[in-house]
């Protein structure tokens, strides 16, 4: 078996900056070897700058990347995540297969460029626009599952179970037709993706989508049929994403939303909270000693005015957590880092919020955490620069304007925090194979082009 090989001057290990690192994998994408104080050998590729590990999505929605930016006006007199919702219900009314892979395939270009080395895709438009199934079922999951094999991005496919329009049983609305299955069905679809997903080298797993649209034997039935296919698969909800969300909750059950599902159903590291935004101490407490991951998405939280995570609470108990881009507002690794960090930065009046004891640089610090805790989410070994780990990484660009002439953790901060993000990344590697170079995917153009072109069909009255 060949062996492959990059040497960096400085390099971001699971447990902090090295120097002179010799990054070492073989033909299958494992690092094998990652030696500090290494001499460069003379076949060694050397990195244009610091390299960092690859940075995990763990929540995207690929069809809404097509109308990002389309929602910035006032529908109605106090706009929230819910007058948001109807606007998106009726974009994805009109999506059809070859655009939802016209879409994913520039995303995940995009991601790549961006740092993103893996993406959790969180898929629930199932049906045609009728809301019959296609021929396949499985139709619009194999357009996302050739997207992410166009553009090299690792990929865990995570198709969603919706079955009600709200607490208590509420019939789904019109708007939600394409993407209400029973847990029978999903669980047939899910076997048919099964050894799809094992040929590509990626991962399956479910997502009810949330309390409000999976009752309780849906869930108890779902994720027991889950556990019959793979009992090691990732499972991801929304959760305590509006406070709309939690008062509906609490007049359903009496409980909160997380505090509900971790009273009746097996939640362990096997599962992503996604958002959790609005928990209370408690929960917080509870959901953290559960082992689950809490799925953040700044810039989407941002954007449609969620709210605020108590990102210290979270981590004052030793919860695990990552980031994802979900609605696309934003599609930059560092972004939703810079995101985090001003948002707490905001609430708690304090700078360098995301530093800790280990890492006094927050960029550092959050990066190797939001890596660790996405590759748990994703169900995958891209937890790192580490032997035994999938040889994802990013190289920074130490010529960029931005970074010259300083220390590795400060090039890694100012990548984050005073650049444009994207700009100070020269290269991507995914499993050992270069899929961004001088900042671009090989793609790029191509798949810019059959974006636009579905979304000006799609947008067509």
């Amino acid at each position: 078996m060949t062996t492959h090989t990059l040497f960096a001057a400085d390099a971001l290990l699971s447990d902090g900056w090295a120097k002179d690192v010799l990054l070492t994998w073989d033909d299958a994408g494992r690092l094998t070897q990652v030696q500090a104080g290494a001499q460069r050998s003379a076949d060694a590729e050397a990195a244009r700058g610091p390299v960092i590990p690859g940075m995990p999505n763990l929540h995207s929605h690929a069809f809404q990347r097509a109308f990002a930016g389309l929602t910035e006006h006032r529908a109605e007199q106090q706009d929230s995540f819910w007058s948001w919702r109807t606007l998106m219900y009726r974009f994805a009314a009109r999506l059809g297969p070859q655009h939802m892979e016209a879409i994913a395939t520039w995303l995940y270009a995009e991601m790549l460029e961006a740092g993103y080395t893996s993406v959790c895709e969180f898929q629930y438009v199932h049906h045609d626009v009728d809301g019959h199934p296609y021929a396949d079922d499985a139709t619009l999951s194999l357009a996302l599952l050739r997207a992410a094999k166009k553009t090299g991005i690792g990929f865990t496919l995570l198709p969603v179970l919706y079955q009600t329009g709200g607490f208590g049983d509420l019939p789904p609305t019109e708007g939600q037709r394409r993407f209400i299955r029973s847990t029978e069905s999903m669980l047939r679809l899910l076997e048919a993706l099964k050894p799809v997903c094992d040929a590509q080298g990626a991962r399956l797993g479910l997502a009810p989508h949330s309390l409000r649209a999976v009752p309780p034997e849906g869930l108890r039935d779902a994720i027991a049929g889950l556990e019959a296919i793979d009992r090691t698969a990732p499972i991801h909800i929304h959760i305590a994403e509006q406070t709309k969300e939690v008062d509906d909750c609490v007049a359903w059950s009496g409980l909160r939303p997380v505090e509900w599902l971790l009273d009746h159903a097996p939640v362990d590291e096997r599962w992503c909270l996604v958002h959790a935004t609005h928990m209370n101490d408690a929960e917080y407490e509870y959901a953290a000693r559960s082992g689950a991951v809490a799925g953040l998405c700044p810039t989407t939280e941002a954007n449609l005015g969620d709210g605020i995570f108590d990102f210290g609470k979270w981590r004052s108990h030793g919860g695990a957590w990552g980031v994802g881009s979900d609605s696309h507002a934003s599609v930059n690794a560092a972004e939703e880092l810079l995101m985090l960090e001003y948002s707490q930065r905001l609430g708690k009046r304090q700078r360098n919020v995301g530093a800790s004891a280990a890492q006094p640089h927050v960029a550092t610090a959050l990066t190797l955490e939001a890596v660790q805790g996405g590759a748990q989410a994703a169900g995958r070994a891209v937890g790192g620069l580490a032997a035994g780990q999938q040889a994802d990484f990013a190289v920074l660009d130490a010529s960029h304007l931005a970074l010259q002439g300083l220390s590795a953790p400060d090039m890694l901060s100012a990548h984050v925090f005073a650049s444009h993000r994207t700009s100070a990344i020269d290269s991507v590697w995914v499993a050992g194979r270069p899929r961004v170079s001088a900042g671009r995917h090989a793609l790029h153009d191509e798949a810019a082009a059959a974006f636009v072109a579905a979304r000006t069909q799609l947008l067509q009255d």
